[in-house]
């Protein structure tokens, strides 16, 4: 029986085949000629300390909507001045209500990196990303199987695009390894059944090298969380629901920071 992963994926299969009527991967290449530089997404994550990226995002499957009020260039504005240090956007509309429109909206708006976060399948959907204006993507190896995820880590690089490459079965770690990713990220969420545990990045954090940055995502709330992965050598946040949660976004980024 298909999962809701499952379900993503196909969906978004018919949706790359209808952009690609509506903008040519050509003329998005033509687009893409003489773009500054990216925004050093992976830098700003290298910097010492524990650094967080704040997620944009109105809803998703497994909680509905999460922020009826939802302005994302407000939000993005709000996570900048207090403090994060890169930026997550949602774009998948079906089942997040996300639009790529969002992150070329805030990528205007903000001076922070921001990451395009999608289920990406094609080469087509990075140039979009960069077309954008994104200065990160998201791969998740659990929907790239065999050589397809190297394969887009290289073509995102190649693109310019700084690379944050997620997994949450553990048996992917070697092939996310393998693909060269610099930025590994654990989700804790299981996509397939969207039950979340923190204790999963503890688990995987040994087996990851010291040469690779590691990004917890997903089921953290509260400073004890963000000090506890710290200590255990985490070196970044994703976070979004518990911030988009909050009655005062830029009051629950700072109590996370513990500011």
């Amino acid at each position: 029986m298909p999962n809701i992963l499952d379900e993503i994926v196909e969906r978004k299969r018919d949706e790359i085949a209808a952009s690609r009527l509506t903008v040519s991967e050509a003329e998005l290449e033509r687009r893409i000629v003489g773009l500054p530089t990216v925004r050093d997404f992976i830098g700003n994550l290298r910097r010492p300390g524990m650094r967080i990226i704040a997620e944009v995002k109105k809803a998703s499957p497994s909680a509905g909507i999460i922020r009826a009020d939802f302005d994302p260039v407000a939000i993005a504005r709000i996570y900048e001045k207090h403090g994060a240090d890169c930026l997550s956007v949602l774009t998948d509309k079906p089942f997040f209500q996300g639009d790529l429109a969002y992150l070329t909206a805030i990528h205007d708006a903000v001076g922070l990196p921001v990451l395009r976060k999608e289920f990406i399948l094609e080469r087509y959907q990075l140039v979009e990303a960069r077309a954008a204006g994104a200065d990160a993507v998201l791969l998740i190896a659990e929907i790239l199987p065999g050589d397809r995820l190297r394969q887009l880590v290289e073509e995102a690089t190649a693109l310019g695009l700084h690379v944050l490459v997620e997994l949450h079965d553990a048996e992917e770690l070697p092939r996310v390894i393998a693909s060269g990713a610099k930025l590994i990220g654990v989700n804790n969420r299981d996509l397939r059944t969207f039950r979340t545990s923190l204790e999963h990045t503890l688990e995987l954090k040994p087996r990851i090298p010291a040469d690779r940055l590691l990004v917890s995502e997903s089921g953290i709330k509260t400073n004890a969380d963000l000090q506890r992965l710290e200590s255990a050598g985490v070196k970044a946040i994703l976070v979004g629901e518990s911030l988009m949660k909050a009655p005062d976004i830029g009051q629950a980024l700072d109590l996370l920071r513990g500011v």
